[in-house]
């Protein structure tokens, strides 16, 4: 399916030498090239606009190039929903991660996510994601910080879902020890 990356358990590469760091106003052509390469849609404007609102924790992940020069191979971002739109509660949640899909299984979605969830638990007790329930590969990733499914709508935190419906998953973040 396009835009998720394949249901493949047990698929990874090894782990890739990931860096993080938070995103800067450059990053969003990287960040364009990555959701084009992957078959997700692009929306720069709202990409400058998270990377500039505090409220937000938007990463890029880097790995060595071949030439040894870090490139970026991934991102993700936070964002504080707090205005009540649908069933959808208020609080933070982790948005999208997009790992371009030749750095896929090698680690980045998962260093990526951790960083989220920490950010989330320095400022919250518990945290949120909505996910299409064909996407298997978010799921099974989110699973590692205890994410359960709150309920099932057509519409999550305003989201239209392809498919008819999506899941709100939620995890405590109360003395958390993420599984492995």
């Amino acid at each position: 399916m396009p835009g998720f990356a394949p249901f493949q358990p047990g698929a990874g590469h090894g782990p890739a030498q990931v860096s993080l760091r938070p995103a800067a106003p450059g990053d969003v052509e990287a960040v364009q090239e990555i959701q084009r390469r992957a078959g997700r849609p692009a929306h720069p404007d709202a990409y400058r606009r998270a990377v500039e609102n505090p409220d937000r924790c938007v990463l890029v992940a880097q790995c060595p190039s071949q030439a040894g020069d870090p490139i970026i191979v991934g991102w993700a971002q936070t964002y504080h929903h707090t205005a009540v739109v649908d069933a959808a509660p208020t609080g933070h949640y982790l948005g999208g991660v997009t790992v371009d899909p030749s750095w896929r299984r090698q680690g980045v979605a998962l260093a990526l996510t951790a960083a989220r969830v920490q950010w989330v638990a320095d400022r919250a007790d518990e945290v949120f994601y909505v996910v299409n329930p064909r996407n298997l590969a978010s799921i099974e990733l989110h699973r590692r910080w205890y994410f359960e499914e709150v309920m099932r709508s057509s519409r999550l935190t305003g989201i239209e879902f392809s498919g008819g419906v999506g899941i709100l998953m939620r995890a405590s973040l109360a003395e958390q020890v993420p599984r492995r």
